[in-house]
């Protein structure tokens, strides 16, 4: 019985082991201070893309895995967006656009965000400059709708 007990530990403590570092795998940060991201984004010309996602979510880690933290990692792309993911239902703390204190779930639900992973872009005062992508129905065709909403972004925020 003890034995089982201490199997069954190992195999939960490996398990969350592996999802921490899928999620660090990706790169992506947590959005802490979207005013701050702001700021920067109107010095670099350049959009805000959010990742809402939630824990256990296979699809969002596939995005993370697949796209987004690719994205992040790659030099080209940190001069066309700023990437931030945030956790649906997390109590942590967060700055919003307008520098008001909220948390991470309740940026969601401000959002009207109920399905994850959902992508908005957001211009540097903090409104959407498109459609949210909402979950990952054609991988195939993913990449595009993310740089479609990237470019659409870009277009907004340098007035174009």
């Amino acid at each position: 019985m003890t034995r089982s007990i201490a199997v069954r530990g190992l195999i939960l403590a490996w398990g969350l082991a592996l999802s921490a570092a899928a999620g660090a795998a990706s790169g992506l940060i947590h959005a802490k201070n979207l005013q701050a991201d702001a700021q920067l984004a109107a010095k670099l010309q350049i959009p805000i893309l959010v990742l809402f996602s939630s824990p256990g979510c296979h699809y969002c880690e596939r995005v993370k895995a697949e796209y987004l933290g690719l994205m992040h990692k790659d030099p080209a792309y940190r001069k066309q967006v700023i990437i931030r993911e945030v956790t649906m239902g997390d109590p942590k703390p967060l700055i919003d656009f307008n520098g008001t204190p909220t948390t991470e779930g309740a940026f969601a639900a401000a959002h009207k965000v109920f399905m994850v992973p959902t992508v908005m872009v957001f211009d540097t005062q903090g409104k959407e400059t498109s459609d949210a992508i909402v979950g990952l129905l054609t991988p195939d065709f993913y990449f595009g709708y993310l740089m479609s909403a990237i470019e659409t972004g870009i277009d907004k925020v340098r007035g174009k």
